[in-house]
């Protein structure tokens, strides 16, 4: 199984607190998701986050299809770092590090994912043609909506 890396890094107007409260609710992930993804979460407790705390979520990340998603926290250092990994989902593996450090400027936010896709050399296929793309596009629509919340003020 072939393992990928994607890692962005943005510089966030907002102190760590402010950062945190936002990206460690679920809540606010389909403001920083394209609508096309169709994202939405069906499956929720509302409590603030912790370590093994379920998240399902329907997403239709090509031609319309209706995928579920089950995520699970791993980790939480509140105002520090949150860990989710797929539990069901599109893909073989989904590890996603979500780390926020102050900066004299605000907060420094890294998202690094490690990810693998099943069905072996048609999922490396899949990589190279769609997916990897379209987690760029993911990343970057993001990076749009939190310069937009955060940034512009």
């Amino acid at each position: 199984m072939k393992v990928y890396t994607k890692e962005t890094v943005q510089y966030v107007n907002a102190s760590v607190e402010e950062c945190w409260a936002f990206f460690s609710s679920p809540k606010n992930l389909q403001k920083i998701t394209p609508e096309d993804m169709g994202f939405q979460i069906t499956d929720f407790d509302n409590k603030p986050m912790y370590a093994g705390q379920i998240i399902q979520y329907k997403v239709s990340p090509l031609l319309g299809l209706k995928l579920s998603w089950m995520t699970v926290i791993t980790y939480v250092k509140d105002n520090s770092y949150f860990v989710d990994e797929q539990r069901f989902g599109p893909y073989a593996l989904w590890h996603h590090k979500h780390f926020f450090e102050a900066t004299e400027k605000g907060t420094k936010m890294t998202d690094l994912v490690h990810y693998a896709l099943p069905l072996g050399f048609l999922g490396r296929i899949m990589n190279s043609l769609v997916v990897e793309n379209k987690l760029k596009e993911i990343f970057d629509y993001r990076r749009l909506k939190v310069d937009e919340m955060f940034n512009s003020k």
